[in-house]
């Protein structure tokens, strides 16, 4: 979305819109720099607008970065959501929420570098809580399908079932360092399905 567009969209919006647009110009611009040295002003100027009219609607910096933290939570989950949605089988379900979680950091690149950029915060912002709140949510579906697969006989029931959880997760963080290291996030699309078919040999345990 170019300068202008935004401009023009945040000058036309009821306030929610306004809003949403706002976190979604700081999500493009974390994925092109370094979120930690985003300014307010930067902000404001890559929507065309000024810095009074940016507080009108977030009172503070940690403030727009809290509603940045609510939307990735909400658009993420959702996603995964709706990728498992319909799929009897656990671990065909996982495998579609492994690869809906990379299509959307391909599409948000700027998302996993604030993501990781919060949690390795000391202080506790509201922001970081928010990140927190992101992985427990995640790791209670993925908890909730690794049982089920349990139960069908796809998923080894000697696994530890949170140990699991958190190694989908941590499969997919690696991806995203790899390909910031490569400086091609693109690079996640190749990858993502022999690093699945890694887990999924594993979870499945000796047969």
């Amino acid at each position: 979305m170019g300068d202008d567009t935004l401009s023009n969209t945040a000058k036309h919006l009821p306030a929610d819109e306004r809003r949403t647009v706002t976190v979604e110009a700081v999500v493009e611009l974390a994925g092109s720099q370094n979120p930690s040295e985003i300014t307010t002003s930067d902000i404001a100027r890559h929507m065309n607008l000024t810095q009074g009219a940016l507080f009108r609607h977030f009172p503070t910096k940690d403030a727009i970065w809290q509603a940045v933290m609510v939307w990735v939570t909400d658009r993420l989950l959702a996603r995964i959501d709706r990728a498992a949605e319909g799929i009897a089988s656990p671990l065909a379900a996982m495998q579609a929420m492994f690869m809906s979680h990379v299509e959307f950091v391909v599409e948000h690149p700027g998302v996993p570098r604030m993501m990781f950029g919060e949690l390795q915060r000391a202080d506790f912002t509201p922001a970081k809580r928010m990140a927190q709140t992101l992985i427990k949510r995640y790791s209670e579906r993925l908890v909730s399908r690794i049982e089920q697969g349990k139960l069908a006989g796809e998923i080894a029931h000697e696994i530890d079932t949170q140990a699991a959880a958190t190694l989908f997760i941590g499969s997919i963080q690696g991806l995203v360092m790899q390909s910031m290291l490569s400086g091609d996030i693109k690079r996640m699309h190749a990858d993502a399905p022999g690093v699945f078919a890694i887990y999924q040999r594993g979870v499945r345990g000796l047969k």
